[in-house]
């Protein structure tokens, strides 16, 4: 049986096997720490593989910092880490799909790269803005002190002296920090990202172009959707110095090129245009019924002949109309008799498409009167007199051009602009107040961003049943927003909030997590009082960042003694439960945390079934025969044990039979 890993995947041995896919010929090998052989890349090679001409020099355009490259390898670098369940402060744990992880979420985010690969429909996150004035929280090993930036960036001279003065108030230091804490999560978050998902950013004027540079090399450019401006404020400030700034930027990003947002739904203002003068049972207005293309579209070029007036009528200067003949004669003819006559018009069809005669078509007619114009007009009058007019009109009494209805019920709703005005997505001041009528009054949080503004981008970008990360998650804005859409509008979005243990500023909450937890359950409640009757998802399973289960000696096993590994009762940590071991196999095995799971009791032992055999795990000591066999009779896709749960390899021989014959296809590993 093999081992469980119980790490974060390699990320950097991943991109080595895909590179070695397409570029075999630059796969070259090399030696880990202790010696052993590892596939590694000829990059000399590769950037030869990856250029027409041959590469001479350094000089490429590219956007970089201090701690870029740090920045990258953190990101794959794999860590030995786990999620431990904490029931007791979450709500409705076995019949929730929503998540609330404690812990710094560049480690989250590696151990969630099996578990939700291509499922996440939205990412949408409110990184710390990089004012100069935050405190820096998240403390990754690429972040730079001073002493060690100054030297990367040779400040100083050889003889101390300093070689440029630099302006505190845009050190460039806290940029270099600031874009490694962001490119290392941005690396991860986009392999979460579905192929039909995107992800929304909020930020400031302080980093706005260089998020924008570094999501161009993670998404690619070609992925750009927009940089959309929030209006954050509903009033200007009477103390502001130079040009107010009333918008805070979203920089959004899709995972794949030509990701087209969700319509929204129309306003009154756009719908109030929409009558029906004619009796018409649809609400209609009035639109052209010429088209730009003349030249390439002579076919629809031709004349139409007036059955009040008797003019004929031709598109105006470079333009046609917008049907061909065959359906503009069945609509006219629901006026009065129409038919196709040859006119000689070539003449003022060449005018119409400012072409010479000679190189106008030969072979268009118009479309003209079968009856005589005093006995069409009666025709086309009783037509007018009657109401509920053909699709093509005539206006002003049947004295004016020719026109067609739009239909309301055609229209459906509306594009989103990259401008968010705060009346449709609300603002600061709405979201302080939206917290504070929550916490009695209280507000334990400084930069909450209003449900409305995350409402929009639900609207956008989420379907029916959409995964929603926030990997920033702060005061649980995005949580209480999928909520109430929910309950709304009768959704099934589920959410994934991850937050790093910050000190609260408020005296009634040690932490921001709780902050965010207390939040959820407030906003839940208030959301089922105002809609006793929708049926929503008000509950979430927490979990909480740790050490991996296992002891050292697990990963290392060469490096101890053997009379030192005989006296070792086990090497999983005393203080972990059957819980954090079967979720700690999740994560490896790359299964959802939120599908549900009973444990039962089977000849003593305790056996846990995830999602109805996706996992069947028994962590018990010493598991007889009859378990193991009830076990695989029941052909779970995967099934783990502690090595330590058979007495010796005949024991653990025995189990690899018992599966051979009675659950050939299940996978099963020992930790």
């Amino acid at each position: 049986m093999d081992k469980m890993r119980m790490e974060s995947i390699d990320m950097t041995e991943q991109n080595i096997e895909k590179i070695g896919d397409l570029f075999p010929n630059c796969i070259t090998e090399t030696k880990d720490a202790y010696g052993r052989p590892k596939k590694a890349i000829n990059f000399d090679l590769l950037r030869q593989m990856l250029s027409r001409d041959v590469i001479e020099g350094d000089e490429a355009y590219e956007f970089t910092w201090v701690g870029k490259k740090a920045a990258i390898v953190e990101a794959n670098k794999p860590i030995r880490k786990t999620l431990r369940p904490c029931k007791e402060e979450s709500v409705n744990w076995d019949n929730t799909e929503n998540l609330y992880i404690e812990g710094d979420n560049l480690e989250v985010l590696k151990l969630l790269q099996e578990s939700y690969l291509g499922k996440v429909r939205v990412i949408y996150i409110d990184p710390p803005y990089n004012t100069g004035s935050d405190r820096f929280v998240y403390n990754d090993n690429f972040t730079s002190d001073k002493d060690v930036y100054e030297e990367q960036i040779e400040l100083f001279d050889d003889e101390g002296n300093r070689r440029f003065c630099e302006n505190n108030i845009s050190n460039p230091r806290f940029h270099s920090d600031w874009c490694s804490m962001m490119y290392s999560r941005l690396m991860l978050a986009r392999n979460l990202l579905a192929d039909e998902g995107a992800i929304f950013i909020s930020t400031d004027d302080n980093e706005a172009d260089n998020l924008k540079k570094i999501c161009d090399e993670i998404f690619g450019a070609s992925c750009f959707v927009s940089n959309v401006s929030w209006q954050r404020t509903y009033s200007t400030r009477n103390d502001s110095t130079g040009i107010v700034n009333e918008v805070e930027h979203i920089i959004i990003y899709s995972k794949l090129p030509g990701w087209s947002p969700r319509k929204l739904p129309r306003t009154a203002e756009m719908n109030s245009i929409y009558k029906n003068p004619d009796n018409d049972q649809r609400a209609w207005t009035s639109s052209s019924v010429t088209a730009p293309g003349a030249v390439t579209h002579q076919g629809m070029v031709y004349a139409i002949q007036h059955p009040f007036t008797g003019e004929l009528m031709y598109p105006t200067t470079s333009r046609c109309w917008s049907l061909g003949q065959s359906q503009m004669l069945e609509n006219l003819q629901q006026w009065c008799g129409y038919e196709l006559r040859n006119l000689n018009d070539e003449e003022k069809r060449a005018r119409v498409c400012g072409i010479e005669v000679k190189d106008v078509r030969k072979d268009v007619k118009g479309i003209v009167l079968t009856k005589p114009l005093e006995i069409s007009r009666k025709e086309a009058q009783a037509v007018m007199d009657r109401g509920n007019w053909p699709y093509f009109y005539f206006t002003n009494g049947g004295k004016g051009g020719i026109r067609r209805k739009t239909y309301l019920d055609d229209m459906g709703g509306r594009l989103p602009t990259n401008f968010w005005p705060f009346t449709e997505t609300g603002h600061t001041d709405e979201a302080k107040k939206e917290v504070k009528a929550l916490f009695d009054g209280n507000i334990p949080f400084d930069t909450p961003k209003p449900t409305r503004l995350i409402d929009r981008i639900l609207e956008i970008a989420s379907d029916e049943n959409g995964l929603i990360l926030d990997f920033f998650s702060g005061s649980s804005t995005t949580a209480h927003s999928v909520m109430k859409k929910n309950a709304e509008e009768s959704k099934k979005m589920h959410y994934i909030l991850v937050q790093i243990r910050e000190e609260s500023k408020s005296p009634l909450y040690p932490s921001l997590c709780e902050v965010g937890l207390e939040r959820i359950r407030r906003a839940a409640k208030k959301i089922a009082e105002e809609h006793p009757d929708a049926k929503f998802d008000g509950g979430f399973r927490v979990f909480k960042l740790d050490d991996t289960n296992m002891k050292d000696v697990y990963y290392a096993p060469a490096d101890y003694q053997q009379n030192f590994l005989d006296q070792l009762e086990s090497n999983i940590k005393e203080d972990r439960t059957d819980l954090d071991l079967l979720f700690g196999c999740l994560l490896e095995w790359g299964l959802p945390l939120s599908l549900p799971y009973q444990s039962e009791s089977i000849d003593g032992c305790t056996v846990h079934n995830y999602n109805d055999g996706d996992l069947i795990a028994c962590f018990d000591e010493n598991i007889p025969d009859s378990v193991i066999k009830a076990i695989a009779k029941r052909q779970p896709l995967r099934a783990v044990f502690r090595d330590s749960s058979f007495t010796g390899s005949p024991a653990k021989i025995n189990v690899t039979q018992i599966f051979k014959e009675l659950a050939p296809d299940t996978s099963v590993k020992v930790l």
